[in-house]
């Protein structure tokens, strides 16, 4: 199945969602973690730890790799620039959709 940009927007949008996601991409981001240390840094099990992790996997904002027991999590810089990058394309559809709003209604007011 080919993943198209919306299907990966979901996929960020919904990693995103999640306030725990989103601390443990700015951790992971800031330097690789193992799994287990980023658990204790939270109010719940590792696996649900786990969880949020293949999630940000998924989403491919971070990435994992194995070495020895360990489960090491290291955030993707490229891939949340894309994020940004979408989110930027997003805002500005949004401003010029509110600048066309802004000109119907001067011109509704000039009108009366």
């Amino acid at each position: 199945m080919h993943e198209t940009e919306e299907d990966r927007a979901d996929a960020w949008f919904h990693a995103l969602s999640d306030r725990t996601r989103r601390d443990i991409l700015r951790r992971v981001l800031a330097g690789e973690s193992s799994v287990s240390a980023l658990a204790r840094k939270y109010d719940m099990s590792l696996t649900a730890v786990q969880k949020h992790v293949a999630v940000l996997e998924r989403a491919g904002l971070i990435t994992r790799r194995r070495a020895g027991r360990e489960s090491l999590a290291r955030g993707d810089v490229e891939a949340v620039r894309s994020v940004q990058t979408l989110l930027t394309e997003l805002e500005a559809v949004w401003r010029g959709r509110i600048a066309r709003i802004d000109q119907l209604l001067e011109s509704s007011a000039q009108e009366d």
